[in-house]
């Protein structure tokens, strides 16, 4: 329990990670209903970065890049170079193409498909971060 709610950041980054999944849930249950594709996406985008800066925050990235530049401080739980950050930084450019193609999509079907890719791209980051988090515990 420690690892989601052990202080104020890793609390709010744990309920903040389990309303985007929750919104993510509601809007693929709800599909039929939904008219407005492009401004779903734009919530998991906007929402989606909100979220990455806390996580970031809680897992200690920029003491880990500090520590990668001068060594003046302990590293944070990943090193710069691990699986954690490399998927994470495929699942940002997952997201950024979604986001970018989103706009551009001429019919509501197609932004629908932008955003289960964009939802694919949030969901891999939280999936492989959250089980090295866990992994790293041990």
């Amino acid at each position: 329990m420690k690892l989601y709610f052990g202080n104020m950041v890793t609390t709010v980054t744990t309920l903040m990670i389990v309303s985007l999944v929750g919104l993510v849930g509601y809007s693929i249950g709800n599909r039929s209903n939904i008219n407005f594709w492009g401004r779903r996406s734009l919530i998991v985008l906007a929402y989606g970065l909100v979220i990455c800066c806390f996580a970031a925050a809680r897992d200690g990235l920029d003491k880990t890049i500090q520590y990668t530049i001068d060594g003046s401080c302990n590293p944070g739980i990943f090193s710069l170079v691990s699986v954690p950050n490399i998927v994470g930084c495929v699942g940002a450019a997952i997201i950024i193409i979604a986001a970018i193609a989103t706009p551009i999509a001429k019919s509501q079907h197609m932004r629908e498909i932008w955003f289960y890719v964009m939802s694919g791209g949030v969901m891999l980051k939280i999936v492989v971060m959250e089980i090295a988090r866990i992994i790293q515990m041990f």
